[in-house]
C-alpha cells in the first residue's frame, strides 16, 4: 500500500521564546515491511540529523533567536507491506526487558500477565483491551502503566505501556512504537502507538488499541523503551509565556489538494490559539 503522509505541529506563545531545542523523531526508515519513497521536514530553525540510541532517524531542532510561533511540517510517501527488507537493530533485544517508570508492572499487572504465560500474545492483547477502555482525557502523557491499568482506561499510549509491562514481566522483550495509522474514513488525525514483542527470533507488532496485529496500514516512525524515548517531538524552551499547541495528521492513498492543505493549516492554527487560552 502506498501511503501519503502529512503531519503538522503548530506552537503559539503569548510571549517571545528566546531559545528552543527539540528532538524530532519524525522520519521513518526502511524495514519492518515499509520502504520510504521520499520524506521531508520543514521547520523555521536549524536542524541537525543523527541516529539516536535506539536506531531512530532523529533531528535536533534549534532556534536561537526570539520567536512567537513554531511550525513543524513533515510530508512524504511510504510503501507498506513490502517483504524482505532487513530491520535495522543497533541494540541487543535483551535491552527491551529493562523496566522504565512508564512501563513498570505492579503486582496487579504481573498477576494479570501470568494468566497468559502459556497463551498467545493475541489472547493477552484482547484481554488487556477489554480491561482498559479507550477513553480520551482519562490519562496524561506521563501517566504510568500501572495507574492506567488500575483506572481501566486510557489511550493508545497507555495500552502500549501496559502491554509492554505485562510482556516484560513474562520475560518477553517488548518495545514502544510510535507512528501513523491509515484508516479508510480518515478518522485518526494524530500519531498512533503500538508494541513490538520479540518472539521466535523476530519482532511481532501488536496494535493493542485496535486489537490487531500490525499490518500495511501502519507506518513506523520510532521505537524505544517507552513513550519518552520514542515520542515524535520532545524538547524545551526558554521564555514564551503561555503555550498553545495543536497537531494534525493526514494519512491517505493520494496526496492532499492545495485546498485541503489550506483547510488543515487554518484548523491547526485555530486549535493552537484555543489551546493557549
Amino acid at each position: 500500500m502506498l501511503l501519503n503522509i502529512e503531519h503538522q505541529t503548530q506552537y503559539i506563545y503569548s510571549k517571545a521564546v528566546q531559545y528552543t531545542i527539540q528532538q524530532l523523531r519524525l522520519t521513518p526508515r526502511d524495514g519492518m515491511g515499509q520502504q520510504v519513497k521520499h520524506w521531508e521536514i520543514k521547520v523555521n530553525g536549524q536542524c541537525h540529523a543523527f541516529e539516536d540510541t535506539y536506531g531512530n532517524l532523529t533531528h535536533t531542532l534549534v532556534i536561537d533567536e526570539p520567536h512567537h510561533e513554531l511550525l513543524i511540517s513533515v510530508a512524504g510517501e511510504v510503501e507498506t507491506g513490502v517483504a524482505g527488507l532487513a530491520c535495522h537493530q543497533p541494540l541487543p533485544v535483551e535491552l527491551y526487558l529493562r523496566e522504565s517508570p512508564l512501563t513498570q508492572a505492579d503486582a496487579a499487572m504481573t498477576a494479570f500477565a501470568k494468566q497468559f504465560a502459556r497463551a498467545s500474545l493475541a489472547d493477552m492483547m484482547h484481554a488487556l483491551r477489554d480491561k482498559m477502555h479507550y477513553i480520551k482525557g482519562a490519562t496524561q502523557v506521563n501517566t504510568p502503566a500501572a495507574e492506567a491499568f488500575q483506572l481501566g482506561k486510557g489511550v493508545c499510549q497507555d495500552h502500549a505501556h501496559a502491554f509492554i509491562g505485562c510482556c516484560r514481566s513474562l520475560g518477553l522483550p517488548a518495545r514502544y512504537v510510535s507512528g501513523y495509522l491509515f484508516t479508510e474514513d480518515g478518522s485518526l488525525m494524530q500519531t498512533h502507538a503500538w508494541v513490538d514483542v520479540w518472539q521466535n527470533d523476530q519482532w511481532l507488532g501488536l496494535d493493542v488499541s485496535n486489537g490487531i496485529l500490525t499490518n500495511e496500514t501502519h507506518v513506523r516512525l520510532a521505537t524505544g523503551l517507552d513513550y519518552r524515548s520514542a515520542s515524535p517531538v520532545t524538547g524545551t524552551r526558554i521564555g514564551g509565556g503561555k503555550e498553545g499547541m495543536s497537531s494534525v495528521v493526514s494519512v491517505n492513498q493520494s496526496a492532499l489538494t492545495h485546498e485541503q492543505r489550506k483547510q488543515h493549516h487554518d484548523q491547526l492554527y485555530q486549535q493552537a490559539i484555543l489551546a493557549q487560552q
